[in-house]
C-alpha cells in the first residue's frame, strides 16, 4: 500500500450536523465509514444512521457503515476478557480484517473519515484500535480535532504516552513498544466493558 494516502478521524461528539459538516469539507474528506457498534444516538438525532447518510448525500459526502466490522462492541465473545473488549483480540478476527481491507480499498477512490461518538480520539477506539492497524498498512492517520485542527497518529501516541509517564523509549523498549503497553492501558480505561448481570452482582456481593 502506498504511503501517501491518509485516513482522517473524526468523534461527531455534540456538533450541530452542519458544523460537523463544515469539518469534513474543511479537511477535503469526501466519504464517511461510520465505526460505531450502534450508529444510533439517544441524545444527538441528527447523527443516526439514515439522518446522517442523507445529510451527507446532500454535501456530496460517501457514507458506509462499517460498524460491524471496525466498531468497538464486537458480537464476538472471544474478544472479551472478564466482559471488556480486547482490541488485539477483535483486530485479529477475519470480520475486522475485512473491514480494515474495506477502508484500504476506498482510499484508492475517497479522501475517508472514520467516524465514532468521543470528542477526544485518546477516548476512543478509532484511535486504539483501528488506527494502529491502518499505519501498520502503509496509511497516514490525522484525527480531526473539535476546534478543526488536525492531529497526526503519532503526535497523539506521543500524548498517550505522556499521560501515563511513560518516556518515548527506555533502555530496554523501544517506542513501539511502549506505545503497546500505553494502548492497553488505555483500553482498560475506556473499552467497551458489559454490565454485570442482578445474578452475578449478588454473587460478588456474597
Amino acid at each position: 500500500m502506498a504511503t501517501h494516502h491518509e485516513v482522517l478521524t473524526i468523534g461527531h461528539s455534540n456538533h450541530t450536523i452542519e458544523r460537523f459538516i463544515e469539518l469534513l469539507c474543511h479537511h477535503h474528506v469526501t466519504a464517511v465509514a461510520d465505526v460505531r457498534s450502534s450508529p444510533y444516538s439517544q441524545i444527538h438525532g441528527q447523527f443516526n444512521r439514515e439522518a446522517l447518510a442523507a445529510a451527507l448525500k446532500q454535501e456530496g459526502i460517501a457514507y458506509s457503515f462499517l460498524g460491524k466490522e471496525l466498531g468497538g462492541r464486537p458480537t464476538d465473545r472471544t474478544c472479551y476478557e472478564n466482559g471488556r473488549v480486547q482490541y488485539r483480540r477483535v483486530a485479529a478476527t477475519p470480520i475486522f480484517r475485512s473491514g480494515l481491507d474495506r477502508v484500504l480499498a476506498g482510499v484508492q477512490s475517497y479522501r475517508i473519515a472514520l467516524m465514532c461518538a468521543e470528542r477526544e480520539p485518546l477516548e476512543c477506539h478509532r484511535t486504539l484500535l483501528v488506527a494502529p492497524e491502518l499505519e501498520k498498512a502503509g496509511i497516514t492517520v490525522l484525527h480531526i480535532h473539535a476546534d478543526g485542527r488536525t492531529e497526526s497518529h503519532s503526535d497523539a501516541m506521543s500524548r498517550l504516552l505522556n499521560l501515563f509517564r511513560l518516556a518515548d523509549e527506555d533502555l530496554f523498549r523501544s517506542r513501539s513498544e511502549l506505545v503497546e503497553e500505553a494502548c492497553y492501558r488505555q483500553q482498560e480505561r475506556v473499552a467497551f466493558a458489559e454490565k454485570p448481570s442482578p445474578q452475578d452482582a449478588k454473587q460478588v456481593a456474597r
